[in-house]
């Protein structure tokens, strides 16, 4: 069974930074493109970024280019999301999610996996 874990959400102040994890398990990680998304409430589901199974890939929404960069460590079987000058329409809960492919996933119905997601709050 695969199984996706999201950590390191808080409440942090406007202008810092915090850094999420998502560990998977279940699946041969260095086999999978891994991707980050948010939801706020009464909001869509929001592309934040995304990147290939090597990590030489990456991709970023444009409300958060700049700022947030994504990353994975195959070894550990985890991916990272290093978030800096957060704004408090950062505000969501982010999701990790997982896809058997090998090149960075955009669409969220590409991915296979999700997680159950970690609340991210900036306080203005």
């Amino acid at each position: 069974q695969v199984h996706v874990v999201e950590s390191g959400g808080g409440l942090v102040q406007a202008g810092g930074s915090l850094r999420l994890s998502c560990a998977a398990s279940g699946v041969t990680f260095s086999r999978c493109s891994m991707g980050w998304f948010r939801q706020a409430p009464g909001k869509e589901r929001e592309f934040v970024a995304a990147i290939d199974r090597t990590g030489g890939i990456t991709y970023y929404g444009t409300s958060v280019k700049g700022r947030f960069t994504i990353s994975r460590d195959n070894a550990m079987n985890t991916m990272y999301l290093q978030m800096n000058s957060l704004k408090p329409e950062d505000t969501s809960v982010y999701y990790c999610a997982a896809a058997l492919q090998s090149g960075p996933v955009l669409r969220g119905s590409m991915y296979d996996y999700w997680g159950q997601g970690t609340q991210v709050t900036v306080s203005s």
